[in-house]
């Protein structure tokens, strides 16, 4: 699926002081990376604060986004969770009109076994309209979806398109790259990472960061799959600080900072979520003004 090599982004969910959502942020921070250079978009991801979001909200989020891009790059929608029978019902009850790929994550809190795992894609796939990108994030879902499911999935349903890989584990990656059906996508779900993986034969990354240097982000993920690393890490390097300083204590505070910073919106989040503190935004405002 060549429409989602290269920079796909997670993008936050802009609110307004009162916890309301900003739709005019929103649609200006896609118009933003669009006409940077990011390749497509991730709607109600982790990111997002989906958890945080009503059934209603997240469609209006969606609605914003559909009209702000107007077709112009991909779009792909998060569904997923631990009822495997509530996704079910979400696929089939979603509009999927300009949608174009679902982002899928590996069952959290309940630690399911990998055939647990297994299975639960399985009855999605069974149901989706639209190919299918798994998201392997053990550190949010407390269970590791290993290379062997991966593949697995990967080998028995084609509308299981790739995945976003973000176990922050190169051993992991490697293993999904070297025994990946030819056409399956690894994607990096790591900002740190993203490069050296596409560079190992990656088909670029979902990421976080790369919304809010969308020129400079998507330019690097190019570069790597040209395999000009050369010209590409120096563009890592540079964003190596600013890298570490957004997940420094939590996502998406830590880039909600980056974009108060450039003036695209404020840095509200919402409970059990803080912003970040006053030190993290000194730091991370010192970084974007070095960065621009």
């Amino acid at each position: 699926m060549t429409k989602f090599l290269g920079t796909g982004v997670a993008l936050i969910t802009p609110f307004n002081s009162d916890l309301s959502i900003d739709h005019d942020a929103l649609a200006t921070i896609v118009n933003y990376n669009i006409d940077n250079g990011t390749e497509y978009l991730v709607i109600c991801g982790t990111t997002a604060e989906s958890v945080t979001l009503s059934k209603q909200e997240k469609k209006d989020v969606t609605a914003t986004i559909k009209n702000a891009t107007n077709g112009r790059v991909p779009l792909v929608l998060g569904i997923g969770g631990s009822n495997t029978g509530a996704i079910i019902e979400e696929i089939e009850t979603t509009d999927f009109d300009g949608i174009d790929a679902i982002l899928s994550v590996a069952p959290y809190y309940t630690k399911p076994t990998q055939e647990g795992i297994y299975q639960h894609f399985k009855a999605i796939a069974a149901v989706s309209p639209k190919p299918i990108i798994l998201y392997n994030v053990p550190g949010r879902t407390m269970v590791n979806m290993l290379p062997t499911t991966t593949l697995r999935l990967a080998n028995d349903f084609k509308n299981i398109i790739g995945i976003k890989e973000a176990g922050n584990n190169i051993g992991q990656y490697l293993q999904l790259l070297k025994a990946k059906p030819e056409d399956f996508l690894i994607i990096s779900g790591d900002d740190d990472l993203a490069l050296g993986v596409v560079l190992a034969g990656g088909a670029g990354v979902i990421s976080v960061l790369g919304q809010a240097f969308p020129k400079d982000f998507s330019h690097m993920i190019r570069l790597g799959l040209q395999g000009n690393a050369k010209e590409a890490y120096p563009i890592h390097f540079k964003f190596m600080e600013v890298t570490s300083q957004i997940f420094e204590e939590n996502n998406p505070a830590g880039i909600k900072a980056v974009f108060e910073a450039l003036n695209l919106s404020r840095d509200t989040v919402r409970l059990p979520l803080v912003v970040a503190s006053d030190a993290l935004k000194l730091k991370i405002k010192k970084s974007v003004a070095q960065l621009n």
